[in-house]
């Protein structure tokens, strides 16, 4: 019964901030900021999954200037968890497949962020350049998910590289941000499902790699983040001892 109560509410506020959210942003017509602001109004939801939420940032936060972000990509909880961390002037690269689900696809594009059609290779990559292109152009920092899917509990998965391509080309930093293990965490039935940490990092400087070592730029910042998670999942499992 509380499963069913929390999936309608659920749904209902998803649907509400869709479409709040795309008619605000049709006003600011994709706005970098767009993205950020309607992360964190999907990150406010995350009480009504019976999560308590944990969010942590540098204190030079303020201070990044451009930047790529990437993140490990779980679930569909992603939504009300690590998007929390997104912050101004940020948009997202994600698949054109986006665009057509229903009432979100419309919020994604209209806030601003970057479609790649992953079918086709020779598009991917040359919207790696257009990524970094923007970057400049734009002013704005670029938040990706390297694995390119959700791991659904199969740990961190490897990473792809074009995020680091970007970060190369545009010549900025890598900003990891990391969330504590949500997978078969949740249950909906269940009042209180426990903390989460949701974590942004350190900036990885990257002036020590060009695209000729990008694969271990890749490998250098997954395992810097498969730590990290790892950490973070000790801690709550010793919180809740």
């Amino acid at each position: 019964m509380l499963k069913l109560l929390r999936t309608i509410v659920i749904v209902f506020c998803c649907i509400l901030i869709c479409v709040l959210g795309s008619i605000y942003s049709f006003i600011r017509f994709r706005n970098p900021s767009n993205v950020g602001i309607m992360a964190r109004w999907f990150g406010r939801l995350h009480p009504l999954f019976g999560l308590d939420v944990e969010h942590r940032f540098p204190q030079n936060v303020d201070k990044l200037g451009r930047c790529i972000y990437i993140g490990n990509h779980q679930n569909n909880y992603d939504m009300v968890t690590i998007s929390y961390m997104v912050q101004p002037r940020t948009v997202s690269v994600g698949k054109k497949s986006l665009i057509w689900v229903p009432f979100f696809g419309l919020l994604y594009w209209v806030t601003g962020n970057i479609l790649i059609d992953r079918e086709n290779r020779t598009k991917a990559h040359g919207t790696m350049n257009e990524v970094a292109r923007r970057i400049h152009d734009d002013n704005l920092s670029v938040w990706m998910f390297p694995e390119g899917t959700r791991s659904r509990g199969r740990g961190l998965l490897p990473f792809k590289t074009g995020a680091f391509y970007a970060a190369l080309a545009a010549g900025v930093p890598i900003v990891p941000v990391v969330c504590s293990t949500t997978q078969g965490k949740i249950d909906l039935n269940r009042w209180n499902n426990g903390k989460v940490i949701c974590e942004m990092m350190e900036p990885i400087d990257i002036s020590g790699y060009d695209k000729d070592n990008v694969r271990e730029l890749a490998a250098h910042c997954h395992q810097i983040m498969a730590q990290r998670i790892a950490e973070l999942d000790a801690e709550i499992a010793q919180q809740s001892n």
